[in-house]
């Protein structure tokens, strides 16, 4: 379901994020083939709204989780963000990526088991649907100066 991702994360995360030692060949290994994929998902949402047209579908569900959000967010610290350049380099990936973190659902489903990130709905354990509730409407009657990540009060898709 989620294709290389866990093995591609995990190795970018690991080699360029968080190695005490860091190694040329496997951080280069793994964040080519990080912009590999990324070009490959601009080319093909320069053609279609969603991954496989214009219908939302379960392949964007499953691409989101890890690449939508590293171009969003950097996923692990800010240098992985500034090295992709994604605004610049994946304009269609970032536009994809910024239309499903709006969707109702996904900004449900974010905020599960998440414990960082200050500008973001957090839920260590989630155990029914009112536990996102509570989560989420914790976080937006706290009153932070910059909430534009999550913009929770004008989701509408």
């Amino acid at each position: 379901q989620s294709s290389s991702a866990p093995f591609l994360g995990g190795g970018l995360g690991h080699f360029f994020v968080m190695a005490k030692e860091k190694q040329e060949y496997p951080i280069n290994r793994f964040t080519t083939e990080v912009k590999r994929q990324l070009d490959v998902l601009n080319h093909q949402l320069g053609k279609h709204r969603y991954i496989c047209g214009n219908t939302y579908t379960m392949a964007d569900i499953a691409i989101f989780t890890w690449h939508g959000q590293v171009v969003l967010d950097g996923l692990y610290n800010p240098t992985v963000k500034v090295f992709l350049n994604a605004e610049k380099a994946y304009p269609n990936v970032v536009r994809w990526a910024k239309l499903i973190q709006k969707r109702p659902a996904v900004v449900r489903g974010l905020c599960v088991n998440r414990t960082w990130g200050s500008l973001k709905p957090q839920l260590k354990e989630r155990h029914s649907a009112e536990d996102i509730d509570k989560a989420l409407a914790a976080f937006r009657s706290q009153k932070k100066t910059n909430v534009s990540l999550c913009k929770l009060d004008t989701l509408t898709s």
